[in-house]
């Protein structure tokens, strides 16, 4: 293969000047991954302390094989929604090794908020089903929950993607055949019941694991029936009497120890694909993206430099090089997987499109899977680009994008605006798994275009109605809200706080977290069941 040739000046004030604005970005990222992770009230943990409950992180410790990665989604989830405080959603949920195999971990953080539950951790439940669905990973629940949040019921019960999708979720997983293995360590209330109940094995934990369908401040105002949570629904009674529950555990360690050994007992899930290679590290060092990329991104920059710092050995065999130059498209290895590598250089035009197209197509041809590079204002616009057949060939990569059956996985490391967040595989065209970096900014365009584009209008309809222009106070009433908003609203961390995206990453990791993706995608086979591309307008 052909190694890139860097050509970063690694001594020069642009470099170092990029250098900083980035290692600031990623402080910062690490300072709120921190926060996620340890900011709890200490009346809270002592409460579980005092319950004989072990801290989530320490249950996670104990649950994951020993010095083995672990691939966390959505660590940032609701990030400075609610009252501030409902830390990752209440929930961390990741792909680990257990007992050797890779499994959907989801771990309830009952020192949040009781454990209970809130939109985002409805939809975080659901993504994380998805993965487990689409990379036929086992999912082990470790439960700890008091159950929906009531002061926003109406956003968590009653809709298409609200709760109850969970339980149509573990139905769906069940019938695939996908483990689905559950300890109940808290209470499991009303619907939370259904999680156990519908899981393939359940360990329940003696003392202050609970599960029943309606609780005893319910039980007695419906029945006048006065009984304890242990009595109506703990170990005992679904171990001995009701098997709704399958293992007794003594203690929280305990009943993570028996997980493992039921893990253990799954069988083996062939990997779809193994790596062809011997994985070898870049030749250049994967921290300089640091410098590469820019603060400013409105700054262009060769997408070629950053994957010669994530692929193996800097070797990448470009397609098409001499055409449709602002989508740099070529084939690499990560990690010992052979990977396609779509990376932008600037907007989409026709001649892009169609080389994009045209390398999407032997990718999935080869069973090759996909890596996009996303920094991307969007596709070209104007009269002559329309005459040309900007729109349809437009399309051709966005149906390719939308139907290729190989694993696709995207990382956003810059801009992402407009149709060229579809065509570059956006989450609505099913990556299997899509991460950002901290310099990220999403949107229908940017804001000062968005601002500008309304300006415009507004004076349009101000010269038919025989009107002057606005001036430029005017122009600025308009132009700053709407710049203020698209600041904040498109940013990496307003996109990852909603989970728009399954995490943003420091960018000097962005090849080993691909490498963990695609390693945990391949427990899936790669579709055979569907040929073929929808109809490309010619």
């Amino acid at each position: 293969m052909h190694v890139i040739e860097s050509r970063i000046d690694t001594q020069s004030d642009a470099y170092r000047k990029n250098y900083e604005a980035m290692a600031a970005r990623v402080a910062e990222l690490n300072t709120e991954l921190d926060r996620a992770l340890n900011d709890r009230p200490d009346k809270d943990l002592k409460r579980l302390t005092a319950a004989g409950k072990l801290p989530t992180p320490k249950k996670l410790e104990l649950l994951l094989d020993p010095n083995t990665p672990f691939l966390e989604i959505g660590p940032l989830a609701a990030k400075g929604m609610y009252d501030g405080k409902v830390h990752k959603a209440g929930m961390i949920i990741g792909v680990g090794l257990v007992s050797g195999k890779e499994v959907l971990l989801s771990v309830n953080d009952p020192s949040i908020k009781g454990g209970a539950s809130f939109p985002m951790s409805v939809k975080k439940t659901l993504r994380s089903q998805v993965i487990a669905m689409e990379n036929r990973l086992p999912m082990v629940n470790l439960l700890d929950s008091a159950g929906a949040f009531l002061p926003l019921q109406s956003e968590i019960f009653p809709d298409v993607d609200d709760g109850g999708r969970v339980f149509y979720h573990q139905a769906l997983i069940s019938k695939m055949g996908i483990a689905q293995i559950t300890a109940v360590m808290g209470l499991c209330t009303a619907g939370g019941a259904y999680i156990p109940a519908m899981s393939d094995e359940v360990v329940h934990v003696q003392g202050h694991g609970a599960i029943f369908l309606g609780g005893p401040p319910l039980v007695k105002a419906a029945t006048g029936e006065e009984v304890t949570a242990d009595e109506l629904g703990g170990a005992e009674v679904h171990c001995a009497e009701s098997g709704v529950s399958d293992y007794f555990a003594e203690d929280d360690a305990h009943a993570i120890e028996i997980v493992r050994r039921l893990v253990a007992n799954l069988p083996d899930s062939p990997k779809a694909l193994s790596p062809l290679r011997e994985p070898r590290p870049p030749i250049y060092d994967p921290k300089e993206i640091y410098g590469i990329v820019p603060g400013d991104i409105a700054e262009p920059y060769d997408i070629r430099e950053v994957i010669a710092r994530i692929v193996d050995g800097s070797e990448f065999i470009e397609f098409k090089q001499m055409y449709g130059p602002t989508l740099i498209c070529g084939f690499a290895h990560i990690h010992g997987y052979p990977v396609g590598i779509l990376g932008n250089n600037g907007i989409l035009f026709s001649e892009s499109a169609l080389k994009g197209t045209h390398f999407i197509q032997l990718c999935d041809k080869r069973q090759i899977p996909l890596v996009f590079l996303q920094n991307i204002t969007g596709f070209i616009i104007g009269r002559d680009y329309e005459r040309g057949g900007i729109t349809k060939n437009g399309h051709k990569m966005v149906n390719a994008v939308a139907t290729a059956t190989v694993p696709k996985f995207t990382v956003m490391v810059g801009a992402s605006f407009g149709a060229g967040n579809y065509a570059m595989c956006g989450r609505a065209y099913g990556p299997r798994f899509l991460w950002t970096w901290p310099n990220h900014q999403i949107g229908v365009m940017g804001g000062r275009q968005a601002a500008d584009v309304l300006v415009t209008l507004q004076n349009d309809q101000r010269a038919r109605a025989g009107q002057p222009p606005m001036s430029e106070a005017e122009a600025a009433a308009i132009r700053e809200p709407v710049v203020a908003a698209a600041l904040k609203e498109g940013n990496a961390y307003y996109s990852t706080a909603n989970l728009w995206d399954d995490g943003i990453i420091d960018p000097a990791k962005t090849r080993d977290v691909l490498g963990l993706s695609i390693g945990a995608a391949l427990n899936a086979p790669i579709r055979s069941d569907v040929h073929g591309y929808g109809i490309f307008r010619m």
